[in-house]
């Protein structure tokens, strides 16, 4: 698209919409951070050619978008520059969270011809931590996220960003996740707990490696804390003895 100014330095602010005032779920729990922690350091190590990541799930309500936010703002805490690109274009959770004015431009509108980058792109309080929204939810998510728009558009981020983090639809469900991993470098899948069968969960898997869409790995979602704080505890008394 003609929008896009392919002469920018690396290291120059694409144009912006504006600014939203975007609140992760994050807490003050020193666990929880300590786990986002853990889980951005893991990703740095699989190396800097992983720009392009989609998160996906079996079913919904695994914690992926949650996850997919935080671990944009915790890159952006370390210095990376992040953009989290909400593909969730049937259901989106965040665009009901954040995006509360109807005339909110978005994905959908940018795949359709109807907005440029600069009408969609948002800078959070985070000025590494920048964030596209699904926008208005079109008859035709597949259509468009098949097209080479989209293909471009991922593309055009990695050139700004260090890292591009793609929410998509369960896969489990729909189709979407594995026509955006198409795009993607590589893919991380969301479990929750005690929710999804081995069978669920391998399904998901196939789907994205067809795609030629490597997988990084999974994050374990939902599960008891007081169990994760007394294997921990079980551990550092293991240490003190060695």
């Amino acid at each position: 698209m003609s929008d896009f100014l392919t002469d920018l330095d690396p290291f120059d602010s694409l144009p912006s919409a504006g600014k939203v005032n975007f609140n992760t779920s994050s807490s003050d729990d020193y666990l929880t951070n300590e786990t986002y922690k853990m889980l951005r350091t893991n990703l740095l190590f699989c190396g800097s050619d992983n720009k392009a990541i989609v998160l996906t799930s079996a079913r919904e309500n695994e914690g992926k978008s949650t996850i997919t936010s935080e671990l944009a703002k915790s890159l952006a805490d370390a210095g990376k520059r992040a953009v989290m690109l909400d593909a969730d274009m049937r259901k989106s959770v965040l665009l009901k969270s954040s995006a509360r004015n109807s005339d909110f431009f978005g994905l959908s509108e940018y795949l359709s011809g109807q907005a440029t980058l600069s009408q969609i792109l948002y800078n959070t309080q985070n000025p590494n931590f920048d964030i596209i929204f699904s926008g208005h939810f079109p008859p035709n998510p597949v259509e468009l996220l098949g097209t080479e728009n989209f293909s471009a558009l991922v593309q055009k981020l990695k050139k700004q960003y260090d890292y591009v983090l793609i929410d998509s639809p369960p896969l489990g469900s729909v189709i979407d996740a594995a026509v955006i991993a198409a795009s993607c470098d590589a893919a991380i899948v969301v479990i929750s707990a005690g929710k999804v069968s081995y069978n669920e969960v391998l399904q998901v898997k196939e789907q994205l490696l067809k795609s030629g869409c490597k997988i990084l790995g999974a994050v374990l979602n939902n599960t008891d804390a007081k169990s994760v704080k007394y294997y921990k505890k079980y551990y550092k008394s293991y240490e003190s003895k060695k």
